[in-house]
């Protein structure tokens, strides 16, 4: 028999005051204390577990931190270089939308330009014919492309002057060599001119930016008749509907060219009429003439440079009183002016403006270097 069943075989009643009941008390302790003892085994081990479990968190946790903070970073990093890589694409899309608006404006700009030119070639091509003629004057080869225009300048003339213009240079300079003149009028009595150059302000470069008219005209190809008549009957034509004209609002006659400007009161009404460039208008009741209708340009200067020239031919004199008729005091002039002794020479042209009066001569170029004539 076991000692715990010795043990559960004790009776309970006896009394620990004796011997026997001191030692199962004795042996009862001893059992607790070894199940105390076996209860602290078991706690230390659960002790233990459970920290060594704590630490393999703690370590797992720590690793775990770790891999989110480089996780993070990671994520940083990568976050910033899409960042970048967005704002190179917008950069880029910025880029390409300015490269886009500017040949989009490159291709308005050549359609206004190709549109510009090829109305301008429409109107080249539909200018009224002029009838040339050649003469025998030749040119260089380079100069073919050239054009020239000839300059005219209103010379307003003071009272008590004269222009006079020689036939050569040398006689002019002559008389402007001795700059004071006396002129004799007859009987002992005489007058002290004097002599100067005549300065001229002439276009240098002149540059004319041409656009077609919207609301006019050109019509040439003319009949030779009656003016009034001839604007009445081209009126009546063009401001009928049925041959695509409107109302009219100025009919005006070109007496150097023999053309008729035609001014309408709407602006579509002129392209109508220029894209058919012949119309038969009738004149009588059995008889039409074949016009020709062609745009009309309106010009604008856009560069104008001017510079002074002298006139090598034209001297001015002043100081001249009046002490005589006009027409008598300008024949003394240009008696005085031929003659060789006083310096003189041929005499292409005179006018002599008196005091109180006002002239003005007009000075073309023949040449050019813009020589008067």
């Amino acid at each position: 028999m076991s000692s715990e069943e010795d043990f559960s075989l004790v009776d309970p009643r006896l009394s620990e005051d004796t011997f026997e009941g001191v030692q199962n008390a004795i042996i009862n302790q001893k059992k607790i204390h070894d199940q105390l003892l076996e209860e602290q085994k078991d706690l230390t081990n659960s002790r233990d577990d459970r920290r060594e479990m704590t630490k393999q968190f703690r370590q797992r946790t720590e690793k775990h931190t770790l891999d989110l903070k480089k996780d993070e970073l990671s994520y940083r990093d990568q976050l910033a270089q899409e960042k970048k890589k967005v704002d190179q694409m917008k950069q880029e899309e910025s880029d390409l939308l300015r490269q886009i608006q500017q040949v989009q404006d490159a291709i308005k700009e050549e359609g206004d330009q190709n549109d510009y030119l090829r109305e301008q070639a429409d109107v080249i091509k539909a200018m009224p014919d002029k009838k040339l003629v050649f003469k025998g004057t030749t040119a260089k080869g380079n100069d073919w492309g050239m054009f020239e225009m000839g300059s005219e300048v209103i010379y307003p003339m003071e009272g008590g002057t004269a222009l006079i213009t020689f036939e050569e240079e040398d006689v002019a300079q002559n008389i402007l060599d001795i700059k004071t003149h006396h002129v004799n009028l007859g009987e002992d009595c005489s007058i002290a001119v004097e002599s100067g150059a005549v300065q001229l302000m002439l276009p240098s470069v002149v540059e004319i930016d041409s656009s077609v008219c919207p609301n006019r005209i050109l019509v040439s190809n003319l009949p030779k008749m009656d003016e009034e008549t001839l604007k009445n009957k081209l009126e009546i034509h063009f401001s009928k509907s049925k041959h695509k004209g409107g109302e009219v609002e100025e009919c005006e006659y070109l007496p150097d060219s023999g053309t008729v400007v035609i001014t309408f009161v709407e602006d579509n009404i002129a392209k109508c009429l220029t894209e058919t460039e012949f119309h038969d208008v009738k004149m009588d009741r059995k008889t039409s003439h074949k016009v020709r209708v062609t745009p009309f340009l309106n010009g604008k200067i856009t560069n104008l440079q001017t510079r002074m020239s002298k006139c090598p031919r034209t001297v001015l004199l002043t100081g001249i009183p009046l002490v005589m008729e006009r027409e008598t005091l300008q024949d003394l002039l240009e008696i005085h002016f031929q003659k060789t002794n006083n310096g003189g020479g041929e005499i292409e042209a005179i006018v002599y403006n008196p005091l109180d009066q006002s002239t003005a001569a007009v000075f073309r170029s023949v040449s050019p270097d813009a020589q008067e004539e």
